[in-house]
């Protein structure tokens, strides 16, 4: 197996900033932002604790993130959490845990279908519904689900990512209901990855979470690695249903953990259960990097759809996932472009413009799409600082910078098919 694509791209990326090349760098899902010196200070009040804890987490850290649930109308019990050193272990152990075939969105993010792969379980990519991201279309998911029982191969379970990366938007309370409807006839487990909660740009946009549809098989995952900008400290959490499949989970990964990882970084958990009690400093803090995130994925998705890309405009996150296919005839003649890897290569290798191609994220090869990850503008650390407390981050000269050399490049890709402006 290949390393992750997203990981890839930010050495590749880093390494060539390193010699000196200048880029727009949209590859990286990073948040990009400082981490607040509270919660360093947290961190470093638990630097002398060097003793392992308990597998499944420190008595504080679980009530904490039972606190932090509850608070968002999905009320937990410390019992129910499960820590681990970042959410992509615990969603490895939790893929482990579920015996048959596992359905994932078309697009999802890159890990989910390899660490399927990996365990060796048959993966259904269904695609999702238009501007719906992160949730698969309802309707598809049955059919898979019915072929699946048919050919003697069922699905175990379901992947959802509420907000979606790639595509930085939010699936309707609509969609999540009709999913949970699919997989209470199929007997699935849904597996939420709610990882981008905290950065829903406009807070009053309804989220639903499917554990409060059907909170007996719903599994959701978060962590501090996207609204709080410490993904170097590897540190999630995950919310198991309550009941039989609960229990069986928590047996099984608790089981799993304690041969791969032990137990978290004790420091890390001391800090995390801190943050997860939501003090008013980091409240603010996260409700300054939604509004910059928000900012600048709305204008780097202006200058893709000023160019004639196809897209949903971003609600969440720090994501945009334009799709550029219906230039296909113009990009095949011009660069040879006929897949969204030739996409990104010449994106990459002519336009210093840093993408990951749809393809990574299992969309279809030949549907000429790109993710962009906007978080990376924000420069370095007094920079981003700085684009915190700005009232309009696109103005600040190393953002515009940015945004400028990306409408030239894409200029230069698709003379003449596009507008003006942006």
């Amino acid at each position: 197996m290949a390393m992750s694509a997203t990981l890839a791209i930010n050495e590749l990326t880093a390494a060539q900033l390193g010699e000196g090349r200048v880029l727009v760098p949209l590859g990286f899902g990073e948040a990009g932002l400082p981490v607040h010196p509270d919660l360093v200070a947290a961190l470093a009040a638990g630097a002398s604790t060097g003793s392992y804890g308990p597998v499944a987490g420190i008595a504080p850290l679980r009530a904490t993130a039972a606190g932090w649930w509850t608070r968002r109308g999905l009320p937990t019990d410390a019992a129910q959490v499960v820590a681990g050193p970042g959410t992509k272990p615990l969603l490895y152990t939790l893929l482990h845990s579920c015996d048959g075939a596992i359905a994932v969105p078309r697009p999802s993010w890159v890990s989910y279908a390899a660490q399927a792969q990996l365990l060796r379980r048959e993966v259904h990519h269904v695609p999702t519904l238009p501007g719906q991201g992160g949730v698969p279309d309802p309707e598809r998911l049955e059919a898979a689900a019915t072929a699946a029982r048919r050919a003697g191969r069922p699905l175990a379970a379901v992947v959802v990512t509420l907000p979606d990366n790639p595509t930085g938007t939010l699936a309707g309370a609509d969609t999540v209901r009709a999913l949970c409807a699919v997989a209470r006839r199929h007997d699935l487990t849904v597996v939420s990855d709610e990882i981008y909660r905290d950065l829903v740009h406009d807070p009053a946009l309804p989220f639903l979470s499917p554990a409060e549809v059907a909170p007996e098989r719903t599994v959701v995952t978060t962590g501090l690695s996207k609204n709080l900008a410490v993904g170097g400290w590897r540190i999630g959490v995950a919310r198991l249903p309550e009941g039989p499949l609960g229990a069986e989970l928590h047996a099984r990964v608790v089981a799993l953990a304690s041969e791969i990882w032990s137990s978290p970084g004790n420091p890390v958990q001391q800090a995390a259960a801190w943050a997860l009690s939501e003090p008013a400093v980091l409240r603010e803090r996260i409700r300054d990097s939604r509004r910059l995130h928000a900012s600048v994925a709305a204008a780097v998705a202006d200058r893709f759809a000023a160019a004639g890309a196809d897209l949903a405009r971003p609600t969440a996150a720090f994501y945009v996932y334009p799709d550029l296919s219906r230039h296909r005839a113009v990009l095949e003649e011009r660069w040879g472009i006929r897949t969204s890897a030739d996409l990104a290569r010449v994106l990459f290798a002519q336009m210093d413009v840093a993408t990951l191609p749809g393809s990574a994220f299992g969309d279809v090869a030949d549907r000429l799409t790109v993710r962009a990850a906007t978080s990376l503008l924000y420069g370095d650390d007094p920079q981003r600082l700085a684009a915190l407390g700005s009232p309009d981050p696109t103005a600040l000269p190393w953002i515009a910078t940015h945004l400028t050399r990306l409408s030239s490049a894409l200029h230069r890709l698709l003379p003449g098919e596009g507008t003006t402006g942006a």
